[in-house]
């Protein structure tokens, strides 16, 4: 089966959401999907994500994550979806947002400025400090953290093209199956 980064896979608003949800389906674990445990999808998402990312006019380029660097990157990924799931769902919660931070520090200290990982942390820093956080949400078709931008803040899809459109059509076919006698 052909994979490619196409915009969709940069639903979320920033870069650090974006690297979280690389993990398609994260809480079914029959068909849960980890993009990034395939090198070659990791190396291409710095290339895609300087074309289809919101946050690209901050990182511009950015070069793939060093081999020897990848398990603190998956690390701080993992930190990031479960940091930001929690404060959508709770309102936060101080020892996810230490493991976040030593995460983040850990990954500062040791990817070279211009990396994926590096642009990832500085992503996930200007997260934790957004003035209104009620504005992220996980999306109730697919499950990826996303920021609602909307005026009234009422989005419910990550992308209403894809997960909108499914979850619509989902709901007309169980309109008109239940209209059947």
């Amino acid at each position: 089966m052909s994979f490619s980064w196409t915009p969709h896979r940069f639903a979320g608003g920033a870069l650090a959401l974006d690297v979280a949800n690389s993990v398609v389906l994260r809480d079914d674990s029959a068909r849960r999907i980890d993009r990034f445990a395939i090198g070659e999808q990791m190396r291409d998402f710095p290339r895609a994500a300087a074309e289809f990312c919101a946050e690209r006019a901050l990182f511009g380029d950015i070069a793939p994550v060093a081999v020897e660097n990848e398990p603190d990157f998956i690390a701080l990924r993992e930190a990031i979806d479960h940091y930001f799931r929690k404060r959508i769902l709770d309102g936060g919660d101080d020892q996810l947002l230490a493991g976040l931070l030593g995460a983040l520090a850990k990954v500062l200290r040791e990817a070279s400025p211009g990396t994926l990982a590096a642009a990832t942390a500085h992503s996930a820093l200007r997260l934790i400090a957004m003035p209104d956080p009620e504005r992220m949400k996980i999306c109730g078709n697919c499950g990826w953290l996303f920021i609602d931008r909307s005026k009234n803040r009422s989005r419910a899809w990550c992308d209403m093209a894809v997960c909108g459109n499914r979850a619509k059509a989902n709901r007309h076919y169980r309109r008109k199956k239940e209209e059947i006698p």
